[in-house]
């Protein structure tokens, strides 16, 4: 009896074990094996599972790919509100299924299993104009800066920048593993509009450490659902207060500037650029034919006077 017990109690503790196995920051993985260490894989395609190292952020490239894989599959990726507005991402081109390099790094030519091609940042948002495949894409173009503009719901209690800024500090190196809290440069804020803007920056030379993909899960835990296992979200403490995110704004600043041109401005521009040249034509042909008409009476005042008496 003692020896039946004893295997039983062995049973469970394996099974206890083996559950613990599990990926912290990406809940959409599966881990074999039992802890530590784990063996982690993210399924990112119907043949490809994605090892992963769950003890970093997983890069933002293959995370899209993963939620691309999901969404073609009917699986969740949002909450049940619905898809979130898109016209808060500073990437109007929103999400798509990127080639990705063995690290994880985006190769700096994306096509989306289409004919039509652009060239990317290190962030994976396009940087220039589409092309063909013939595009040309020399290098992967570093994003080194990135601003984040964060909304948060009202307070019970005001708190004030100098508060802020630790607190915000605080809150990312806790929640997005590895990350150096020395690149938040700057936090400003509004009380008013209830709006906090972080810069983070890195040395242009840096290539090791990846600002978009700190970037792409917060944007995760405060617009859609956390990527991580621990459901929390992105929510500095001031002065004993949790700050609850309403919403979020990325953009970005690479080492190149990009390289869009006219063909890729909005039609509302493009009409107010329109207004203005036909404005500035109208106004030219206006003083043409006012100096013409001008020029016409001088000419005749003159012949009068030259007119023999």
């Amino acid at each position: 009896m003692t020896i039946w017990i004893a295997l039983v109690l062995a049973t469970f503790a394996v099974g206890a074990s083996a559950q613990s196995c599990t990926c912290p920051t990406m809940k959409w993985a599966v881990c074999e094996g039992t802890a530590p260490p784990c063996s982690c894989t993210l399924q990112v395609s119907d043949n490809v599972k994605q090892p992963v190292d769950c003890t970093k952020l997983i890069a933002k490239c293959f995370l899209m790919k993963a939620e691309m894989f999901r969404a073609r599959k009917g699986l969740s990726t949002r909450s049940i509100g619905g898809k979130p507005v898109e016209t808060a991402f500073v990437d109007n081109d929103g999400i798509y299924d990127p080639d990705c390099e063995n690290d994880g790094k985006f190769k700096a030519r994306q096509c989306n299993n289409t004919e039509e091609c652009w060239c990317v940042n290190s962030a994976g948002v396009r940087r220039t104009d589409k092309g063909d495949k013939n595009l040309v894409c020399d290098k992967l173009v570093e994003t080194y800066w990135i601003r984040l503009q964060l909304s948060h719901k009202p307070l019970s209690t005001p708190v004030t920048a100098a508060d802020l800024t630790p607190a915000i500090k605080d809150a990312i190196g806790k929640r997005y593993p590895n990350f150096n809290t020395a690149m938040v440069e700057d936090v400003r804020y509004d009380p008013d509009a209830g709006m906090i803007v972080v810069d983070v920056k890195k040395p242009k030379e840096d290539r090791t450490t990846d600002l978009p993909t700190m970037a792409y899960y917060m944007e995760k835990d405060v617009k859609i659902l956390p990527l991580f296992l621990n459901p929390d979200k992105f929510a500095p403490t001031v002065n004993s207060q949790q700050l609850e995110m309403s919403n979020i704004l990325v953009y970005y600043v690479d080492e190149v500037a990009p390289t869009f041109t006219m063909k890729n401005l909005s039609g509302g521009i493009i009409a107010v650029i329109v207004v203005v040249v036909l404005a500035v034509v109208a106004g030219l042909l206006i003083l043409f034919f006012a100096r013409k008409r001008q020029n016409k009476k001088y000419n005749k005042a003159q012949q009068r006077e030259m007119e023999p008496m």
